[in-house]
């Protein structure tokens, strides 16, 4: 199924909440989490965990695969449920009301030549957090003993 024309997104999320999955891709040796940079959009500029939209009928598992292969270039295996993030500050804002179900995941293969994703997408390993990034996810992150 395709996303949704923006009109229809923004008529159809000003009123419902909004099912997003949220990968926790972690490395080993010290890399920490991978994160993507938000390029545009009302949170253009802040590191987030990698995650999107759950479409009409799409399993969980498969939204995940989806998200990983559209938003880093890569696949990822499953190592189990996290919990879920609530954003507070997207309804503070008046933009929508996310609710993300985040997943443990690693990466099945390093990714091809030394980048992940689209050429206008930006992801690296954080061994810390970064300042810019949703308040959200790095309590979310940092509960879990998951990031510094």
């Amino acid at each position: 199924m395709e996303p949704l024309p923006q009109a229809e997104y923004e008529q159809i999320y000003a009123r419902v909440p909004r099912l997003t999955v949220e990968l926790v891709v972690t490395g080993g040796a010290g890399e920490g989490v991978l994160l993507s940079l938000r390029r545009t959009g009302p949170c253009a500029g802040l590191w987030h965990l990698p995650g999107g939209t759950v479409r009409y009928g799409e399993p969980l598992l498969d939204a995940v695969h989806r998200v990983a292969a559209d938003e880093l270039g890569v696949e990822v295996e499953v190592d189990g449920l996290l919990g879920y993030i609530e954003y507070p500050s997207h309804l503070a804002q008046g933009i929508d009301w996310p609710v993300g179900i985040a997943f443990s995941t690693h990466l099945a293969a390093p990714p091809a030549g030394d980048r992940f994703g689209p050429a206008d997408e930006t992801a690296r390993w954080f061994p810390r957090l970064p300042a810019p990034m949703h308040d959200e996810q790095r309590a979310f992150l940092r509960a879990r003993g998951l990031a510094a």
